[in-house]
């Protein structure tokens, strides 16, 4: 009996040991693909299990939105205007059919502005059956291409397949249920070799690469997808290099200092999750974060966001020549600076490197109200700084005031189209700044409070428990709450544009808007924080979607409406019977003096 007791617990345990490996080896599958890549290999996208990472979409809260019966009936509209399947939508379908797995591509190397691409997947079923959907790819990709040629080339009893059309070469290969491409048949011998194991030296393999491995050990053990990239390598193919040593020691820029970049995508319980890691030395100045901003926050704030401002003690930036050249957010905040003769030494002086900055959106107000605030080291200091900024700012009239111990400088509006009224309020403590006078007043009240109402929400609470300790920089965005008040303020706005421009019922029916909750039930918090450790910054985010997935779409869609914009003046906007021409000359655009948000990978929001 106890013969047969130690014999079930002998196979269970060994059971348990195959089911981990398995799950480690089918969770470390960039170690598979890792393995097959050159050790210098630039840049990797790997994408380990593509039926699961789909999978594991469709169970997200985003998707969930898209399925909401009241999201269809919006959709279904604009949807029927559109080609009832893409190419993309094939493409998907054809990947799903293959099973495909540990599918990647990758950048080898950047040769005179030539960049050597390997790729592949492994696939499930015969090679012949593979080849009719990539058959149909290869279509696609030659297609309008008369002059477009294939030959065979035999290695190593492969039939290597190269298809060239112009400038165009591709250079194809089956290796058991591997399917493997490269712009460049050389790449794709050596791939071929590593895959059979003909390969020589072990560690001439990136996955044996020490800084590729110092860069993945932040990642978490199973995920969606994967990025890296070798920053100082793929900076080196792009840009010119430094003139001297010396000059490269003297004055290096941020980017510079920057040896890796690693990023991976995974799915946590319908949430969508990122890490990323960026290998550098740690800024110097930076310490840890206080937070000490987040009591100027009240519960009716949606975006919270605190970090580091790393000012550089030169005021303008070198010849580019020399290679150090400002991050374009520091470039347009030195310049007034230099324009108003404060250095930044004396800015730095003045105030601290802890920025912070909030968005609230009460719910009886119709515009959100944002604020940045920096700690004051010395309050005479920063007097002189603030004076000499506003007088040197032509654009507008600043005028200063006292209140309740609180020194303010107070602007007028530029324009009545767009009544802004910059104010900067300065206590022993604390810079607040913003677009109106009202919430810089409400915020210096809260910070006098010192508790911050959004901190004891649960919501908030819940949210920064998602992630680490955010030690170098911490971001917050109620996407939830942001929603309701968005909607709340752009629902009118669009009924009355459809009466001016009736083209909008041809392409959506508004009518069947879906209505606020059936979106934010789905829309839980985006946390965002970033740390350092012993090689480099790690940010991690998690929400519905991710932080950086967020500023990436408002981003492109910023650009989008500016462009339709621009096209719009351009062209004159004969649906609502407006000429295509400038303002007229008595017509104020006043710029707005705007605070960055981060100057450096150690604060990013």
């Amino acid at each position: 009996m106890k013969r047969f007791l130690f014999l079930v617990i002998g196979a269970a345990v060994a059971a348990l040991a195959i089911w981990y490996g398995l799950r480690g080896q089918r969770a470390g599958s960039s170690a598979t693909v890792a393995a097959l890549l050159p050790r210098d290999t630039i840049l990797l996208a790997d994408l380990p299990e593509f039926a699961q990472t789909r999978s594991h979409w469709h169970g997200t809260d985003i998707y969930q939105i898209w399925r909401e019966p009241a999201v269809q009936a919006f959709l279904q509209k604009p949807l029927a205007n559109m080609q009832a399947r893409g190419a993309t939508g094939a493409t998907l379908q054809d990947l799903e059919s293959l099973d495909v797995k540990d599918a990647f591509i990758a950048v080898t190397s950047i040769e005179s502005s030539a960049w050597r691409t390997v790729s592949g997947f492994r696939f499930k079923g015969s090679s012949d059956d593979a080849e009719k959907v990539i058959a149909r790819w290869r279509v696609r990709l030659l297609a309008g291409h008369e002059d477009a040629k294939q030959e065979t080339v035999e290695f190593e009893n492969h039939q290597i397949r190269v298809d060239s059309a112009g400038l165009l070469t591709v250079s194809s290969c089956y290796d058991g249920n591997w399917f493997v491409a490269a712009n460049d048949i050389a790449q794709l011998k050596a791939l071929l070799d590593r895959i059979d194991g003909r390969q020589t030296g072990r560690t001439q393999n990136l996955a044996e690469d020490e800084t590729f491995k110092a860069a993945q050990k932040h990642m978490p053990a199973a995920f969606a997808t994967l990025l890296y990239a070798r920053v100082d390598r793929l900076l080196a193919g792009l840009l010119p290099h430094q003139p001297s040593a010396e000059a490269a020691a003297a004055e290096q820029p941020v980017y510079r200092q920057i040896r890796s970049f690693c990023g991976a995508l995974a799915f946590d319980g319908g949430k969508v999750r990122d890490v990323l890691f960026v290998g550098m030395p740690k800024l110097a100045g930076t310490g840890e974060l206080s937070r000490e901003s987040l009591a100027l926050a009240s519960k009716d704030a949606f975006w919270y966001a605190a970090g580091f401002l790393n000012l550089p003690q030169t005021a303008a930036p070198r010849a580019a020549s020399s290679g150090a050249i400002l991050p374009g957010v520091l470039r347009n905040f030195s310049a007034p600076l230099a324009a108003s003769g404060v250095s930044p030494t004396d800015w730095n002086n003045a105030f601290g490197s802890q920025f912070g900055l909030i968005g609230e959106w009460a719910a009886a107000s119709h515009l959100p109200a944002f604020v940045a605030t920096l700690p004051v080291k010395d309050r005479a200091k920063a007097t002189q700084v603030l004076t000499a900024l506003t007088a040197a700012d032509a654009t507008r009239t600043w005028t200063q005031s006292d209140r309740d111990g609180t020194h303010f400088f107070s602007s007028q509006a530029g324009n009545l189209f767009v009544p802004l009224t910059p104010t900067i309020a300065l206590s022993a403590k604390l810079m607040v700044a913003g677009l109106d006078m009202d919430s810089v007043a409400a915020a210096t009240a809260h910070a006098e409070m010192g508790v911050s109402e959004l901190a004891t929400t649960q919501t908030f609470r819940a949210a920064e428990r998602e992630v680490p300790a955010g030690k170098q920089g911490f971001a917050y965005l109620d996407a939830a709450l942001l929603y309701t008040r968005l909607d709340a303020a752009l629902r009118p706005m669009l009924f009355m544009g459809a009466a001016f421009a009736p083209q909008i019922s041809e392409q959506v029916d508004l009518r069947k808007l879906p209505p606020a909750h059936a979106i934010t039930r789905h829309l839980t918090p985006i946390v965002m924080s970033q740390r350092y450790e012993s090689d480099g910054y790690v940010s991690e985010s998690i929400g519905p979607v991710t932080m950086n997935q967020t500023l990436v779409a408002l981003g492109a869609g910023l650009f989008a409406g500016l462009a339709a914009y621009q096209h719009r003046v351009h062209d004159g906007l004969p649906s609502l019977g407006l000429p295509a021409q400038l303002p007229p000359a008595g017509y104020s655009a006043s710029p707005v003096p705007s605070l960055p948000i981060s100057a450096a990978p150690g604060a990013t929001p």
